[in-house]
């Protein structure tokens, strides 16, 4: 086989390699990074329903303040009542009581409604924060896991790294400069086998002449159809 060939077959199983390490590394810190959106999410969610405790507790003291006026007129009627002299004055006066007592029925009820809805809040704050502290122990077990995996990943990817140096400082350099114009737009599949006298890059059969040149492999051809660079399969390792 001519070794210009055998060089770009072996320069396009380096750069398929080095192109699967970046799948390798989204994929170990896809782990940390949903633990990560899960634990903002919860802090997310705590700082949501303390911002709406307070808002209710907020509406509990208009209410208890409404109380507090409210008693306050009712104690001052009662005053009133003992210098009444007229019975529309008497009428008046208890249609205001009426009045105030409904009024403080319905802010204590009010108020007991607010209690509960924050109670129920509390309790909700309490869970996410308990949740909380088990992501975050879980986030800091990943994200050891994830540098652990990315260590890894990173010294395999570096001896790929070295091996393509390496190529590189042999390659023909006219042929390096032909292969990375396809490349271009090939991406991984700049160099490709031919199988069933078809380039397997486009899956277009090519002409007797050029599948006879690409098994005799003396020179660098390519697919008639997509210019792609050939080759037999023995050769694959």
């Amino acid at each position: 086989m001519n070794q210009h060939l055998k060089q770009l077959i072996d320069l396009s199983r380096i750069d398929k390699d080095i192109d699967a390490f970046e799948p390798q590394i989204e994929e170990a810190n896809y782990n940390y990074e949903a633990a990560l959106a899960k634990t903002k999410s919860i802090e997310s969610d705590i700082e949501n329903l303390t911002a709406e405790i307070r808002v209710e507790e907020i509406k509990k003291s208009k209410n208890e303040l409404h109380i507090a006026e409210l008693s306050q007129k009712l104690g001052e009627n009662s005053k009133k009542s003992a210098e009444i002299k007229t019975e529309r004055e008497m009428k008046s006066l208890q249609l205001e009581e009426e009045i105030a007592k409904e009024q403080v029925t319905f802010a204590n009820e009010e108020i007991a409604r607010l209690e509960k809805i924050i109670a129920t809040k509390r309790e909700q704050i309490d869970a996410a924060a308990s949740s909380l502290v088990d992501v975050t122990a879980s986030l800091e077990s990943v994200k050891a896991d994830v540098d652990a995996k990315l260590e890894l990943i990173n010294k395999e990817r570096q001896n790929v790294f070295v091996e393509k140096e390496r190529l590189l400082g042999t390659i023909n350099q006219k042929g390096l400069a032909f292969y990375q114009k396809i490349r271009r737009w090939a991406k991984n599949s700049t160099v490709v086998v031919v199988e069933d006298q078809a380039c397997m890059g486009c899956h277009m059969v090519i002409g007797d002449k050029i599948y006879s040149d690409v098994i005799r492999g003396e020179e660098i051809t390519n697919c008639p159809h997509c210019g792609r660079i050939l080759y037999m399969k023995p050769y694959e390792e």
